[in-house]
């Protein structure tokens, strides 16, 4: 399996960080190394100095498929979950600075927090109409809505599928709103998809 994710999928979040508002979806991938599963504690690396979250809906691929058309991108996935994008942040800009890939800032072992359970998206009467936050020892830090985000999940199916194929289990992970920030050691993070609480761990 594969984790593609999607960056800058959320205006204010490109504005947050000073980034240009893409035109067409940013892809990076993370290796299966990078997932962090089953609430376990995310450790912080000692290979940067700032280490930021961001929260992500995640939806989990079920079947093959190549060049798929919007249309009929919804067939490709039931389930969906949720997801932490952990970014070392001070080395990405370096990467960035120097016209670099910024795979080590992104896809570095346990870089990719991922709910225990998904829900079916059956369960939602639209799947671009969706809620979900973060909490941070209490405080809500991150809170968005599925109908802000600049590319839509079927649209995102469709164009990722023109470069890469989908294979079952693969996971996208759809991008995050605005209120990303940085992990420090001790915090509590509590992650809800609506008012179902799918992750709950500790930074250590």
């Amino acid at each position: 399996m594969k984790i593609i994710c999607i960056g800058r999928n959320y205006a204010d979040h490109a504005k947050e960080l000073k980034n240009q508002v893409p035109s067409e979806p940013v892809i990076f991938i993370k290796p299966d190394t990078a997932l962090l599963r089953n609430n376990d504690p995310f450790f912080v690396p000692d290979f940067a100095e700032d280490f930021h979250y961001e929260t992500e809906l995640v939806v989990k691929i079920n079947r093959l498929g190549k060049h798929i058309a919007p249309e009929f991108a919804h067939r490709y996935y039931d389930e969906i979950g949720m997801g932490i994008d952990f970014t070392a942040r001070d080395l990405q800009s370096k990467l960035k600075e120097k016209g670099l890939p910024w795979e080590k800032a992104k896809a570095f072992d346990a870089s990719a927090g991922i709910s225990k359970q998904f829900v079916p998206k059956s369960k939602f009467k639209d799947v671009q109409n969706i809620n979900f936050k973060l909490l941070v020892n209490g405080e809500l830090r991150q809170d968005g809505n599925t109908n802000d985000m600049l590319f839509k999940i079927d649209d995102i199916i469709a164009y990722v599928s023109k470069f890469f194929t989908l294979k079952i289990g693969d996971l996208i992970y759809t991008g995050t709103p605005a209120g990303v920030g940085r992990v420090n050691i001790g915090e509590r993070f509590e992650v809800f998809l609506e008012e179902d609480k799918m992750m709950d761990f500790l930074i250590k």
